[in-house]
């Protein structure tokens, strides 16, 4: 089974694998605001985590039956909402480039009391990087996956997680020092 039988959500899982509809409501209600959240970050933008929440939440009715433990269940959660982003990314690569920074200061709009200067540079940042770098960093930082659980979702080897964190690091402390 691997590690299911240690995973906080071991019970609700397996009820709701078995069509225990009350344990699926329970596993959207615990996780719904992490799915949001990351599909927050991944997005830049509002609307869209909206709507690939909802997508999410839509794709684990179908997909619930075939979790094997192979990770926690948080970590396989995290895989889907990461695919259903890069999918709508893939969809809209026909934006410009004025659309993507559009977005991410929609995301910015309802900032959570963080300093709105820092919150914006932040944003920023990350933008800019490529999306590999940027994908990382918001499960790694932002959804505080260890390497080896954003490897798993990633694809990539452990070591690669790895790098690019080392990399995001390098790029966002010379990109601080250019401010003024």
């Amino acid at each position: 089974m691997g590690e299911i039988e240690s995973d906080p959500d071991f019970s609700l899982v397996s009820r709701a694998r078995n069509g225990d509809r009350d344990a699926f409501a329970a596993l959207l209600e615990k996780h719904y605001d992490r799915i949001h959240g990351l599909a927050w970050q991944l997005s830049g933008s509002r609307t869209d985590a909206d709507d690939i929440a909802q997508d999410v939440c839509c794709t684990l009715v179908e997909k619930i039956g075939s979790f094997r433990g192979e990770a926690k269940f948080s970590t396989w959660l995290c895989g889907i909402t990461f695919n259903a982003c890069r999918d709508l990314r893939r969809r809209r690569r026909s934006f410009s480039a004025f659309s993507e920074r559009l977005a991410v200061i929609v995301g910015i709009a309802a900032a959570d009391g963080r300093d709105l200067y820092d919150a914006i540079w932040i944003q920023s940042a990350i933008s800019r990087l490529k999306p590999a770098l940027r994908d990382t960093a918001v499960l790694v930082v932002g959804q505080q996956l260890n390497y080896a659980e954003a490897a798993a979702i990633l694809g990539v080897a452990e070591a690669t997680v790895a790098w690019r964190m080392h990399e995001v690091r390098r790029i966002l402390s010379k990109s601080e020092e250019r401010e003024p």
